[in-house]
């Protein structure tokens, strides 16, 4: 049976919209995954495109709060930012909980003007976010 990963981020826009994406694209076999945010904000238009950029559909992609999952029993949550994080909420059973965080790409990329220049640091934390997948079940066994 495959395990059931959660990726935690304050507003599921980014960075666990990106990790969901890619497990799916490279870990389908092994584990099922879903992303969600403390709360929903809207899709960030420049993740989506990297994502694209590499060739991970985003076509069925769409922001939800953590209360839209509640009857489903995860394995793992892992959560992505601080927020998540301090701010998570308690989940029963056997569920553990890891803290893998990432650099926010919207604040980084707040102060640049030009497009290519921002997609440059969306496409930096893609690439981190691509190795901890490719790398998760040597995560998950030291963690657990």
């Amino acid at each position: 049976m495959k395990k059931k990963i959660l990726f935690l981020c304050t507003g599921n826009s980014c960075r666990s919209q990106m990790a969901e994406a890619l497990g799916k694209a490279l870990k389908d076999d092994e584990y099922q995954f879903w992303s969600a945010g403390i709360f929903a904000k809207e899709l960030d238009p420049l993740a989506m495109e990297v994502l694209e950029e590499v060739g991970i559909s985003t076509n069925n992609l769409y922001s939800k709060n953590l209360d839209s999952l509640n009857s489903t029993d995860f394995d793992y949550v892992i959560t992505l930012c601080g927020h998540a994080d301090e701010t998570c909420p308690f989940f029963p059973g056997p569920t553990q909980k890891l803290h893998i965080p990432f650099e926010d790409p919207p604040k980084l990329a707040a102060n640049l003007s030009e497009k290519e220049e921002k997609k440059k640091i969306y496409r930096k934390i893609r690439d981190e976010i691509q190795k901890m997948i490719l790398e998760l079940e040597k995560i998950l066994n030291e963690k657990s």
